[in-house]
């Protein structure tokens, strides 16, 4: 049976046809097998482009993307460190899941505070003991 979305989110799920895997050989360990068989996966998801991520989303999934992010909005994730491709396959399509999961939180917005008055107290009793600790340190002042 064919999987027919990726499931991100209970509100997220990226439909088959935006995604592209392609298979190639992966650096490592893999015994006589490693030089015969493409085991890596490199999994694109169009992130601009995609119909399945709201606006708000997709720029933060761009963020948060990083390095993987292409010049074209495009997500690249190569997974090989598994020895199977179908393991290496389920790999780059979980950290999708996680990055888009991850993209779909919208931030917390920061709510201004102000100091209390004891940190204002202890910070102003601070600079005045320096302030002392430095004039202590002056010489008579003739030269």
């Amino acid at each position: 049976m064919a999987i027919v979305a990726l499931v991100c989110t209970p509100h997220i799920a990226i439909d088959e046809a935006e995604l592209t895997e392609s298979f190639v050989r992966a650096s490592g360990p893999g015994g006589q097998n490693v030089n015969k068989v493409a085991t890596a996966v490199q999994l694109r998801f169009d992130a601009r482009r995609s119909a399945a991520l709201p606006d708000a989303v997709a720029v933060r999934l761009m963020r948060l993307a990083g390095h993987r992010l292409t010049a074209d909005g495009v997500i690249a994730i190569n997974a090989q460190r598994f020895r199977t491709q179908e393991r290496n396959r389920a790999d780059a399509r979980e950290r999708l899941a996680a990055l888009v999961a991850e993209a779909a939180v919208p931030p917390t917005p920061r709510r201004p505070t102000r100091p209390t008055l004891a940190s204002k107290k202890r910070r102003l009793e601070a600079k005045s003991h320096r302030g002392a600790v430095k004039r202590m340190r002056g010489g008579s002042g003739e030269d």
